[in-house]
């Protein structure tokens, strides 16, 4: 027999006799994670000012290379000129990279040099213009005067603080009502702006610029920092451009593990600075990730299957794999980690900041000033014009 009696559905599930039933859990979709921050972890120090400042320094170079206009300075020519002659001493042998001649140098001239050519006995070679040369090393004579000083100097580096700040107002009545999944309006709405707050920094960190005029900024002038993108002059490559390999797909420069070991090599041949993390975006993670594709093997009865690269280790470092939604759809971040700090202004970490209330509401101010400290800058690298699609 059918049911005839009162039922939740006899007139909808608005009845006013009927509970409301909501779910204690507030879910939030939008993105606000911070892996790059997270990685980085908490900075040992502060800034002490809005124009943040550090040291840096360089040994005396020991590489050159050859300016001569000639097509090609045969073994028998013991005269040529060089780049930079202050980098060379009496006394250096030099070779040329990628050949295996090696010269004594025996008088300087400006930035010309004399040398014993086939030194030793070594191969023979030509040189051509531009041809890179490594100072192996000096030898002294035994009994000699000390050579004439020679000393690089520190060069000063700054970035500028910035300012991330939200408000927060919550009226009294609200602050009174019972509210479905949370205890305090006031406090829910301190962590939803600092969650805000911190997934703008990890994007100003990554691609934020200082101003080009007056980027200490003043009354009219917002004071913004350099990001790690807009650091590095140094090492900016793009695949099929200068050393760095084509990407696959016959055109299409898809990142592959040739382009990634050529960037490393770059950094390592030029800088004590070992990448240990690279930065990217989902389509180029999935592109690392592809590099194990060829090798992967399976068991017919696993069900589990992995397609995952979070440490990618090479001859030129092991380096921390991490996605990060801000960084360019086409481009990777190689950093060394030890030269790169998100430091607060002193005393001006992310903190909320009570306001006079002008009514019946709380309010106050989320706010935090922070910096980054990107030392060495030719110690890191940036790879961009990858392909964004396959």
């Amino acid at each position: 027999m059918a049911f005839t009696g009162k039922a939740t559905y006899s007139a909808g599930a608005t009845l006013p006799e009927i509970a409301e039933d909501v779910s204690d859990i507030i879910g939030l979709v939008s993105p606000h994670e911070t892996p790059l921050l997270d990685h980085l972890g908490d900075p040992q120090r502060s800034a002490l000012s809005t124009v943040h400042e550090w040291l840096e320094d360089t040994l005396l170079p020991n590489t050159d290379a050859v300016d001569d206009q000639s097509i090609s300075i045969p073994p028998s020519e013991t005269l040529f000129t060089v780049e930079n002659g202050d980098r060379f001493r009496i006394g250096d042998q030099i070779m040329l990279e990628g050949k295996d001649e090696v010269m004594l140098v025996t008088s300087i001239t400006s930035n010309d040099l004399t040398v014993v050519r086939q030194y030793g006995g070594s191969p023979t070679a030509n040189l051509v213009d531009n041809d890179v040369i490594n100072i192996i090393g000096n030898a002294a004579l035994e009994g000699d005067d000390a050579p004439t000083t020679r000393f690089t100097n520190r060069v000063r580096k700054q970035n500028y603080t910035q300012i991330f700040t939200s408000t927060v107002e919550v009226s009294g009545s609200q602050l009174a009502t019972q509210s479905i999944g949370l205890d305090d309006e006031l406090d829910y709405q301190k962590q939803e702006r600092l969650r805000e707050l911190l997934r703008d920094l990890e994007n100003c960190v990554i691609n934020g610029y200082a101003a080009s005029s007056d980027p200490q900024g003043d009354s009219s002038t917002r004071r913004t920092m350099r990001g790690a993108i807009a650091s590095i002059t140094t090492n900016q490559f793009q695949p099929n451009v200068g050393p760095i390999p084509a990407g696959d797909g016959g055109g299409n420069d898809l990142l592959n593990e040739a382009v990634l070991n050529a960037v490393l090599r770059e950094v390592w041949e030029q800088s004590s600075g070992t990448i240990d993390t690279i930065v990217c975006s989902g389509f180029q993670k999935r592109q690392i990730n592809g590099f194990i594709s060829s090798t992967q093997r399976f068991i017919d009865h696993e069900s589990k299957f992995s397609s995952l690269v979070d440490i990618y280790e090479s001859d030129f470092g092991v380096c921390r794999v991490i996605m990060s939604r801000w960084v360019p759809l086409d481009a990777l971040l190689f950093v060394d980690q030890s030269r790169m700090d998100v430091m607060p202004l002193a005393g001006r970490s992310f903190q909320f900041k009570p306001l006079a209330s002008q009514g019946d509401a709380e309010t106050g101010q989320v706010i935090g000033e922070y910096t980054l400290e990107f030392r060495n800058e030719n110690a890191h690298a940036l790879l961009n014009g990858l392909a964004t699609t396959a």
